[in-house]
């Protein structure tokens, strides 16, 4: 990440007074080949978000019980959701996504990697008609609420997911936060377009249009009940995350499994993932271990 001119992008989000509108996506599912192949190449090992994912899954891991069954919003091709069953080897995966070639994907993913505690379901995470009531002991959702096509859509995945977790389960949900200048969105969007397919580029400016407010996300977390913490970015809410409290200390075996990931992350990777760490560390969210 361009650190000068992103503090400088960030600070004058702090200073702006305007609101810009929401833009939902141009297609609600990505469907499109050259979509899912761009998203897929950003996301894999060696991929430029492979830092973020897993900044997520060591997050995710500390809400997540060894013998959970947890629920994936719009798993999409499976990275994410790779390096969180990685962590978690104990417990089992449900990866939901309504696209049928992201699926396609997905288990592509899931082969290559070796992963054998995940388990794919076609489905709209507005309407979970294919989950029992309670039937879920964590729901996890990273960088997917945008898709959604409105508040009320919104609000309805919510209820959703509050009606398919049990009682004290543990929820993760990760997305972008509306930023306030164009400028800003075009700058993050395009900060590293030599190193991302253009597709993938187009792809993250329209997310970033489609980003719900941070008191939008914080209003439909409500409808989760009690107990919900939200942590975002210093600055400016380029990204935002909201979560129910640990529901663990993370064990020798996962801390293990912690350190080994981290240490195949290439250097860059490393200094990608420590930069997105200390952002949220200012937020008042820490890790959940120690990585060296």
């Amino acid at each position: 990440m361009s650190g000068p001119a992103m503090l400088v992008h960030l600070i004058l989000e702090r200073l702006s007074r305007r609101e810009l509108l929401r833009v939902p996506e141009p297609k609600l599912i990505m469907d499109d080949p050259a979509q899912i192949a761009a998203f897929m190449e950003g996301g894999r090992e060696d991929g430029i978000l492979a830092f973020l994912y897993f900044f997520h899954a060591v997050q995710v891991t500390a809400v997540v019980r060894p013998g959970d069954k947890v629920l994936d919003l719009a798993c999409g091709p499976a990275n994410q959701l790779v390096q969180v069953a990685r962590l978690n080897p104990s417990a089992h995966f449900v990866g939901l996504d309504a696209s049928s070639n992201m699926l396609a994907t997905a288990r592509a993913t899931l082969a290559r990697c070796a992963v054998g505690n995940v388990e794919l379901l076609s489905g709209d995470m507005t309407r979970l008609a294919d989950i029992d009531d309670a039937a879920m002991d964590c729901v996890m959702c990273t960088m997917s609420l945008h898709h959604l096509p409105d508040l009320p859509a919104l609000a309805v995945t919510m209820r959703e997911v509050r009606r398919v977790l049990k009682p004290g389960g543990g929820l993760y949900f990760a997305d972008f936060g509306r930023l306030k200048r164009a400028s800003t969105q075009r700058f993050f969007a395009q900060d590293r377009c030599e190193r991302q397919p253009a597709q993938f580029t187009q792809d993250y400016l329209h997310s970033l249009k489609a980003a719900f407010s941070v008191e939008e996300l914080s209003n439909a977390a409500a409808l989760l009940g009690p107990g919900m913490v939200r942590h975002q970015t210093p600055l400016a809410p380029f990204m935002v995350i909201i979560k129910s409290a640990a529901r663990r200390h993370l064990d020798a075996t996962s801390q293990r499994l912690a350190r080994e990931l981290y240490g195949r992350m290439t250097a860059a990777q490393r200094v990608d993932f420590q930069v997105f760490a200390r952002w949220f560390r200012a937020a008042g969210l820490g890790l959940p271990c120690a990585l060296t």
